[in-house]
């Protein structure tokens, strides 16, 4: 079957190298609010407004990029993980990988949907910017699930 779509197979190893210490920074950042002072730059910005302060459009402003940095290589990371081709890439896997994106799609969205209801301020900001990263979490989870279950069963059936 042609997957032009997808990455060559060793990239999911170059993914999950980049995820692991990504995770981890971005752990460490969250809860210490550590900000290196090499990372403060002048970046350009379409939008961009301050608490209580002023408005920015297309122009440059001062920023610690450390969660830009982090975010962008947590993303390319999952992408890297979720669309790698499988070893044997057939018809099935690839019927168990659009399976597993519309699955994952539609748990990120009711997430999503019960936290619009159900939680608040700052903390709703936070479940945003988790829900960044959860719709190739989840698609990573169960497609690995069923790959697992379909290896297992195969190796059963040997």
């Amino acid at each position: 079957m042609k997957t032009n779509y997808l990455f060559p197979s060793k990239y999911k190893k170059g993914g999950l190298a980049i995820l692991i210490p990504a995770l981890t920074l971005s752990i460490v950042f969250i809860f210490s609010g550590y900000q290196p002072d090499f990372l403060d730059l002048k970046v350009p910005t379409i939008y961009s407004k301050e608490l209580f302060g002023r408005q920015h459009i297309f122009s440059l402003i001062q920023n610690n990029i450390l969660d830009e940095v982090l975010c962008v290589t947590i993303i390319v990371s999952l992408l890297l993980i979720a669309f790698s081709k499988e070893k044997a890439e057939d018809e099935f896997i690839s019927k168990i990988r659009l399976e597993s994106l519309v699955w994952a799609t539609y748990v990120n969205y009711a997430v999503l949907l019960i936290s619009i209801l159900f939680i608040f301020d700052w903390s709703f900001f936070w479940v945003i910017v988790i829900n960044m990263f959860t719709l190739l979490f989840i698609f990573i989870i169960r497609f690995n699930y069923y790959i697992a279950k379909l290896n297992k069963s195969a190796n059963h059936e040997e």
